[in-house]
C-alpha cells in the first residue's frame, strides 16, 4: 500500500515537472520571437537588448549551477529559469 502511494506521488511529481518544463519551452519561445522582431528593427535598444540576454544567460546559468550545487532540486532551477523569462516577457511586451 504504501509503495503504491509513493510511485503515486513520484508519477505526480514527474506530471508536474514535466508540465512546468513545457511551459517554460513555450514562454522561451515566446520571448524569442519579440527579441526576434527587435533585432530586426536595430538601433542602440536592440544592442542593449543583446548585450542584456547574454548576460542574463551567463548569470542564469551560473544561479542555476549553484542551486544544484547547494542541494536544490531540478525543479527549482526550472521555476528559476521561468521567473526570469517571464519577466523578459513581460518586459519585451512593454516594448
Amino acid at each position: 500500500m504504501h509503495a503504491r502511494r509513493r510511485s503515486a506521488g513520484k508519477t505526480a511529481s514527474l506530471l508536474t515537472m514535466g508540465t512546468e518544463v513545457a511551459m517554460l519551452g513555450v514562454e522561451a519561445q515566446m520571448v524569442i520571437g519579440q527579441r526576434m522582431a527587435l533585432f530586426m528593427l536595430g538601433g542602440p535598444k536592440a544592442r542593449k537588448e543583446a548585450r542584456r540576454m547574454v548576460t542574463e544567460k551567463v548569470l542564469a546559468a551560473g544561479q542555476a549551477a549553484a542551486t544544484l550545487a547547494a542541494g536544490g532540486t531540478p525543479r527549482t532551477v526550472v521555476r528559476g529559469y521561468r521567473r526570469r523569462v517571464q519577466a523578459n516577457q513581460r518586459r519585451l511586451g512593454k516594448s
